[in-house]
């Protein structure tokens, strides 16, 4: 059955009333959202024994499956109650990936339409080390983010990500381990995986959010640190050029919080002072 050879990280789930070690399987061969894609999650960190910005993302998970016309059937409080549980189970101080999901079991008449009354979820929280922030490398990608009236970009949907997959992939073929997606108009909107930010002469710069790509929870909170810090930071339409001709780059996302761009096309970048002071900025902000 499958691939049983697959070593994953230490997992605990919970689904059906129970915590279950491992990768426990939540889904058959005729759920709607393993065979037709129904399904949102979202991802929080634990790390360092703090878990910063834990309550957003539950709300963010839920507010995702409301627009995507699943059912959001377990309250803030009571995905908390379980992350702490969860968290517990790894010992003093683990490195976490916190993983709460929605998704629809059935499809009307079996069909394409799902029905948001058999919306299900879990809990999945897993072993997962804060990567160091040794940067990666950008290039332009040929693929685009859609907009509002071709996807569901106003949740974070399982269904988006297979084009960033591919935008992945491709770029990783050319020898770049990221890439920059531009949106319908030609604008610059995020990285594969990331938010992304540039630096030029003292001010810091992203692009604004336009309904094509999901603001991200560390998004907002780098920029509201740093602007408290006395950073100007401007959301504005940016082009490729714009970070071509860049000072830095860096990005931000759940998973590694706060990462420099060491690499656009062929020109080398150093970590500079803004990346630096985000992610400072960031640690802080966690630990307080």
């Amino acid at each position: 059955m499958g691939n049983k050879n697959i070593a994953y990280s230490r997992t605990w789930t919970f689904f059906e009333d129970a915590w279950h070690e491992g990768n426990v399987r939540i889904m058959g061969p005729r759920t709607h959202g393993a065979w037709l894609g129904s399904t949102v999650f979202d991802g929080a960190r634990a790390f360092e024994g703090v878990t910063p910005d834990l309550d957003r993302h539950f709300e963010r998970v839920n507010r995702s499956a409301s627009n995507f016309r699943l059912k959001p059937v377990v309250s803030v409080e009571a995905w908390m109650t379980l992350a702490r549980e969860g968290i517990a189970k790894f010992g003093p101080k683990p490195e976490l990936y916190i993983r709460p999901m929605y998704w629809a079991e059935n499809g009307y008449g079996g069909g394409v339409r799902f029905d948001p009354e058999t919306t299900d979820w879990a809990l999945s929280i897993y072993e997962s080390p804060m990567p160091a922030p040794a940067g990666a490398s950008v290039t332009l990608s040929p693929y685009r983010r859609p907009t509002a009236e071709c996807a569901t970009v106003d949740a974070k949907a399982g269904c988006l990500y297979p084009n960033n997959a591919r935008a992945l992939m491709e770029a990783d073929a050319r020898g770049f381990t990221n890439c920059l997606l531009r949106d319908m108009l030609g604008n610059i909107a995020e990285t594969a995986n990331s938010n992304v930010f540039m630096a030029r002469d003292g001010v810091v710069y992203t692009p604004a959010p336009n309904g094509t790509f999901l603001s991200g929870i560390t998004r907002d909170r780098v920029i509201g640190l740093l602007r408290a810090a006395g950073v100007t930071v401007v959301e504005t339409s940016l082009a490729y050029a714009d970070f071509q001709a860049a000072d830095e780059i860096f990005t931000s996302g759940n998973f590694a919080k706060v990462s420099p761009i060491v690499r656009i096309d062929d020109r080398e970048l150093q970590p500079g002072p803004f990346c630096r002071k985000a992610r400072q900025l960031y640690w802080d902000f966690a630990h307080s």
